[in-house]
């Protein structure tokens, strides 16, 4: 889940600086159409440009920003013979998988987790918390790095990126008609816009952006029942398995940062908050892995 969740907070934040950037430009200016209207074409055009390179950035940074945030330190000399294993198996795992060695990486938690990211499929990160490593066995830890390298072999990142941006030019479109709207019809400016236009803008983009995400989390469950069955190609169906097994014996509450949480190995969530979940409950992952090969 660490994955998902940074990526889209990270985007959401660039997002929001942009369009305050441009508002203050004046850049919205070419958005006016003669008599007060909008030019719809111009404002098309305008959130496209702005919401995939909103998305690209976000990619771009998504290594820097793991990295950052959990503190994860790569492996560049292994040290130990645990990091030895992490590495090897990695290499070993991406050869299968036909990607570029990714970076391997470790960070201090005492959950059982672990995420990918990066740009494409042959500049990757694989992460694993401390606390995966002394909770599962040598053969669940594979699997879980199975799962990861799965991850960037399907070029999860690159196709999140692209659903993103085009979630994220409709929320810009369709925020700057709700701040045209409300400027109008609510605060009765005739010319140009007043500064209802940009506070509602901005906060309509605000909140269909917080609602735009439960599609990217939709589609990143379907990617994680992916991401389980090239696991189960590369190591087996048992070790993944008997992985996912592992984690619903993990009761203690996530130790990760709130906007990291939904991109690590295993959800959690309620019934409503399944909605922004971006992994299956586990006994869902776990049924489809059996019936897959049943």
């Amino acid at each position: 889940m660490k994955r998902i969740f940074l990526f889209i907070a990270t985007n959401l934040a660039i997002l929001f600086v942009l369009s305050i950037t441009l508002r203050i430009l004046g850049v919205d200016r070419i958005l006016e159409a003669q008599g007060g209207g909008l030019n719809y074409s111009s404002l098309l055009t305008f959130a496209a440009v702005i919401g995939f390179g909103g998305s690209l950035i976000s990619l771009a940074m998504s290594k820097w920003s793991a990295k950052n945030m959990t503190g994860a330190v790569v492996i560049d000399i292994p040290s130990n013979a645990t990091e030895h294993w992490l590495v090897e198996t990695v290499r070993r795992q991406a050869k299968a998988s036909d990607i570029g060695m990714p970076e391997v990486a470790i960070y201090d938690s005492p959950d059982a987790n672990a995420f990918a990211t990066g740009m494409n499929r042959n500049n990757a990160l694989v992460a694993v918390s401390t606390g995966l490593l002394q909770k599962m066995q040598q053969d669940e830890v594979e699997a879980v790095l199975a799962h990861e390298v799965s991850h960037v072999a399907n070029g999860d990142m690159v196709t999140l990126t692209l659903i993103q941006g085009v979630v994220n030019t409709f929320v810009i479109f369709f925020a700057r008609i709700i701040g045209h709207a409300v400027d109008r019809v609510v605060f009765r400016t005739e010319e140009e816009h007043g500064p209802a236009y940009m506070i509602t803008s901005i906060i309509a983009e605000i909140l269909l952006g917080i609602l735009a995400s439960i599609i990217v989390m939709w589609f990143s469950r379907q990617r994680e029942f992916r991401a389980d069955a090239g696991s189960a190609r590369l190591v087996g169906r048992n070790k993944m398995i008997a992985a996912l097994e592992r984690l619903k014996q993990q009761y203690e509450p996530s130790h990760l940062p709130d906007r990291m949480e939904a991109l690590g190995i295993s959800g959690r969530g309620s019934r409503f908050g399944r909605l922004f979940m971006s992994h299956p409950p586990l006994d869902e992952r776990i049924a489809a892995l059996r019936e897959a090969t049943s």
